[in-house]
């Protein structure tokens, strides 16, 4: 594969009836993954022998897109290099690429220095963004009530306010 095909592209949804005979092979497949057969996964040619054999890995990221395909989303396929910019690990992770400097000097993201620039590895950013998803996740988790019609919304804002005061102060420990 030469690296002029190696960019970003967008691929939209097929007719769901081209998907139907992938899709449902995959949920055959599925079926059977808790028999005792080490599953194998082939790419077939034209010719009768032309076969050849697919990593688990690739054929994850297969499934994934074919899963987003037959929901009507679009699947953009954006190769990374293993070591990214700060810039590249701002765009990943939503951010200013400020914000990423700052986090890098934190310690927060592992980062090599080439001279005057930095470098961060593809892995580092994408488990910081986990560790960061986790966290507002635990967040939302904490500073949530239950409540129902008959709850006087007076006292569930005062709550919500008692609960916001302990999370920031738990931050500033």
């Amino acid at each position: 594969m030469s690296t002029a095909a190696l960019v970003q592209q967008t691929y939209l949804p097929e007719p769901s009836e081209e998907l139907a005979p992938v899709v449902s092979f995959l949920a055959a497949h599925e079926a059977r993954r808790g028999e005792s057969v080490r599953p194998r996964y082939l790419l077939v040619g034209a010719d009768e022998h032309d076969q050849v054999e697919v990593p688990e890995s690739v054929h994850r990221v297969l499934v994934q897109v074919v899963a987003a395909l037959r929901e009507g989303k679009a699947v953009t396929v954006a190769p990374q290099s293993l070591t990214l910019t700060t810039q590249q690990a701002a765009d990943l992770l939503g951010v200013s690429r400020p914000t990423v400097v700052r986090l890098i000097d934190a310690h927060e993201i592992p980062a090599e220095r080439t001279g005057s620039r930095r470098r961060v590895l593809l892995t580092d950013v994408l488990a910081y963004r986990e560790q960061r998803r986790r966290k507002q996740y635990e967040a939302l988790t904490i500073s949530s009530i239950e409540m129902d019609d008959e709850d006087d919304p007076a006292a569930v804002l005062a709550q919500l306010r008692e609960i916001r005061k302990e999370v920031a102060a738990k931050r500033r420990r």
